[in-house]
């Protein structure tokens, strides 16, 4: 796939970090399965894993967490 925001790169599997924050969490999420484009490194991650994304920020909220890093884990 082209890269959508510089128009120049191709994107190809890899992985990615993510940061998410919802009120008083902050959750960081490494190796996040995504596209990235080689150009310029923009990441598209599929619904699967942003779906997954977000069971891990609301069991981080839940459970009053402040920050917390964690390593991506398929459901």
């Amino acid at each position: 796939m082209k890269c959508v925001i510089c128009k120049h790169g191709d994107t190809s599997a890899s992985t990615t970090r993510v940061s998410l924050e919802r009120g008083d969490t902050v959750l960081v999420v490494r190796r996040v399965p995504a596209n990235v484009c080689e150009n310029c490194g923009e990441a598209y991650i599929d619904a699967t894993a942003f779906d997954q994304l977000q069971r891990m920020l609301d069991e981080a909220t839940g459970a009053g967490i402040q920050v917390e890093v964690r390593e991506y884990a398929a459901a």
